[in-house]
C-alpha cells in the first residue's frame, strides 16, 4: 500500500492537465493559464489584460485633396507601445460614422487607404493601424513576416506577450478610446472590418467590446477546434509555418495536431476553446454581423465557418434580429476577396452606420 501512494504521488507531480494539454514536470514550455469567470468575454479580456497608460496621441494634416482629408496618428496602447495609424474622412465638417480595418499577415495600414477611402467618399472617417510586428512597427530594415514570426516564437520561448492576434486585439480597444478623443467622429457609431488575420481580431475585439456597433470579418471567421479535429489545420499554420517549426524543433516534437493544440496553449492560449469561432461569435449579437468566406478557403474551412454561423445564427435568432446577421459566401473562391464583396460590406455599413 505505501508502494502504491508512493507512486500515486510521483504520477501527480509528473503530470498536469490544463485545457486539455498534458504538462510534465519540469518541461520548459508549459500551457498558459487561462483566467476563469462568468463568461467567455471577460475570460478573455481578463487574459489580454494590461495597464492602460495614457494615449498621448499625435494628430497631423498629411493633405487634402479631392474631397477627402488624410491624418496620420499615432497613441501608446501599452508602456513603451505606440500604435500608428492613419486617417480619412471628408472635407466638409460634421459628425461621422467611423469604420476602422485590420490588415492581413504580410501588410500594413497603407493597404486598407483605398478601402477607407471608398468609405470616406460616402460620409465616413476610416482607421487603420499597423498591426504588431508590422508597417511601421517592424524593425528597421525587416521586412515580410519575419518580425511577426520571431515575436511569437519568442512568447513560445518566454510565455511573454499575445503576438499572435491578441496583442493588436488589445490596440483595437485601445484605439477605440482613442477616437473616443477625436472630435468629428460619432462614437456611436462605430464598424470594424478586416483581412485574414485581421478578421480574426475583428471578430476577437467585436465579441468583447460593444463599442463596435457593426462587424465585418473578411476571410477570417473559422472554428480552430473544428480544424484542429479534421486534419484541416496546416494552411492555417501555414501564415507562421517558420515560428511552428522552430518551436516543434525546441521539444524534438513532430508536426502533428497535438503540437499544435500545445503551441496554441503556450501562444494564444483558448483560441481552439472558449474564444474559437462558434464560442466568441455569438457574442456579436444583436450588434449587424456580416461574414464573409470563401467556399474553398483552406485557411477557414467552409465547414468550420458553418459550425461558427449556426452558433451566431442561434444567438441573432434568440435576440429577434435575424435581419441583422448575414453569411456570405463566396462561390468558387479561397482566401481572397471578390469585388462583389467589397461592395457588399460597404452597402452593409451604409444600411447599419449611416443615418
Amino acid at each position: 500500500m505505501q508502494r502504491l501512494i508512493q507512486l500515486f504521488w510521483i504520477w501527480i507531480a509528473m503530470s498536469v492537465f490544463s485545457e486539455g494539454v498534458t504538462v510534465l514536470a519540469g518541461e520548459k514550455f508549459p500551457p498558459r493559464t487561462i483566467p476563469e469567470g462568468q463568461g467567455a468575454a471577460d475570460r478573455f479580456l481578463k487574459l489580454i489584460d494590461r495597464t492602460r497608460v495614457p494615449l498621448q496621441s499625435e494628430l497631423i494634416e498629411i493633405e487634402a485633396a479631392a474631397g477627402i482629408r488624410r491624418f496620420r496618428f499615432s497613441f501608446y496602447s501599452e508602456s513603451g507601445v505606440r500604435v500608428p495609424g492613419i486617417l480619412v474622412r471628408p472635407i466638409a465638417d460634421g459628425n461621422r460614422p467611423l469604420v476602422i480595418s485590420l490588415h492581413g499577415t504580410g501588410s500594413n495600414k497603407e493597404s486598407q487607404r483605398p478601402f477607407l477611402e471608398r468609405l470616406a467618399r460616402l460620409g465616413f472617417v476610416g482607421i487603420s493601424i499597423d498591426g504588431r510586428h508590422f508597417g511601421e512597427r517592424m524593425p528597421m530594415g525587416g521586412g515580410g513576416n519575419q518580425a511577426y514570426e520571431s515575436a511569437i516564437l519568442s512568447t513560445w520561448r518566454t510565455g511573454i506577450g499575445f503576438p499572435f492576434l491578441y496583442d493588436t486585439v488589445w490596440d483595437v480597444l485601445r484605439l477605440l478610446d482613442y477616437v473616443e478623443t477625436l472630435n468629428g467622429v460619432d462614437t456611436v457609431r462605430i464598424g470594424l472590418t478586416g483581412i485574414s488575420k485581421g478578421g480574426m481580431e475583428t471578430y476577437l475585439a467585436s465579441a468583447v467590446d460593444k463599442r463596435i456597433a457593426v462587424a465585418i470579418p473578411f476571410i477570417g471567421v473559422q472554428s480552430f477546434s473544428w480544424a484542429l479535429e479534421h486534419g484541416a489545420w496546416q494552411s492555417r499554420i501555414g501564415t507562421i509555418q517558420n515560428a511552428v517549426n522552430a518551436a516543434a524543433d525546441d521539444v524534438s516534437a513532430p508536426l502533428n495536431a497535438a503540437f499544435v493544440r500545445r503551441f496554441y496553449a503556450r501562444v494564444v492560449p483558448g483560441i481552439d476553446g472558449p474564444f474559437d469561432g462558434p464560442s466568441l461569435l455569438p457574442l456579436i449579437a444583436p450588434r449587424p454581423l456580416l461574414v464573409i468566406n470563401g467556399d474553398s478557403d483552406e485557411r477557414t474551412p467552409l465547414a468550420g465557418v458553418q459550425i461558427c454561423a449556426a452558433a451566431a445564427a442561434d444567438a441573432y435568432s434568440a435576440a429577434a434580429a435575424l435581419n441583422r446577421f448575414e453569411l456570405l459566401i463566396q462561390p468558387r473562391t479561397g482566401h481572397a476577396i471578390q469585388p462583389v464583396s467589397e461592395q457588399r460590406a460597404i452597402d452593409w455599413f451604409v444600411k447599419w452606420l449611416r443615418p
